[in-house]
């Protein structure tokens, strides 16, 4: 039997996860957890998200590392979405910007930016944008889809993160030792924490005894209505088609 975790039926989001684990070494991507920003008109927003990463490597060490990086979205329902290099704990200063994500719903047109040799790249999106993130467990949406077989789910309440109230939820999987890999039970948490007003997730928690552990957390948050030109790709990068 596999023992995986059951992914509930939603609507899919078009969007980047916040924090991308690729610059990690070793530490396997966990797609599809994260801080999605969903491309919802009428709510407006700046944030830094900050993320905590602890891996465990194949030789059993530990290696500690972070980042943090800017989210946004305007009252167009656009947004922008950056990917960071992460740095050694302890270690000071903007980590470098790796790619921006932007996406235009009215325009269904999702851009990439890679700010080290300045080009870009546009894809289109087939189907219209969702307004719940595809790991919103915590959302009224969540709530009212069905269990998963595989995991138990505990309400955490209510609390306050960058000044805005979330609603949480903790899931837990155990895998049992024959499927673990280690012969002994293993117990992978996950934990959301979901606003209703900004309707994205704005803490999210990852935790796995095998590999190590994930938190992607709002640290602050303007409800300012952003630049534009953060949503717009800047006049001196060039198309990197035909590159």
């Amino acid at each position: 039997m596999v023992f995986a975790r059951t992914v509930r039926s939603r609507l899919i989001l078009v969007g980047l996860a916040a924090g991308s684990l690729l610059a990690v070494p070793q530490a396997p991507a966990q797609r599809g957890r994260g801080i999605f920003v969903t491309p919802i008109p009428g709510a407006p927003f700046v944030g830094e998200v900050s993320v905590e990463r602890t891996v465990i490597q194949a030789d059993g060490k530990t290696v500690t590392v972070h980042t943090s990086h800017m989210i946004a979205r305007d009252s167009e329902g656009r947004i922008r979405n950056e990917v960071r290099a992460f740095q050694p704990a302890g270690a000071t200063g903007t980590p470098p910007l790796i790619r921006v994500h932007l996406y235009d719903p009215q325009t269904r047109l999702t851009s990439y930016l890679n700010p080290r040799d300045r080009t870009f790249w546009v894809d289109a999106v087939d189907h219209p944008p969702a307004t719940d993130a595809p790991d919103a467990y915590a959302s009224p949406a969540g709530s009212d889809a069905p269990p998963s077989q595989f995991a138990g789910e505990k309400d955490l309440g209510t609390r306050t993160i960058a000044g805005m109230e979330v609603h949480g939820v903790r899931e837990t999987q155990t895998i049992p030792g024959a499927a673990s890999g280690t012969g002994q039970d293993m117990v992978v948490t996950d934990e959301y924490w979901y606003s209703y007003d900004l309707k994205m997730n704005l803490a999210v928690t990852h935790t796995d005894p095998r590999t190590g552990s994930v938190t992607m957390t709002v640290t602050q948050l303007s409800r300012a209505e952003p630049d534009a030109s953060l949503f717009t790709v800047p006049a001196d990068y060039q198309s990197a088609v035909g590159r």
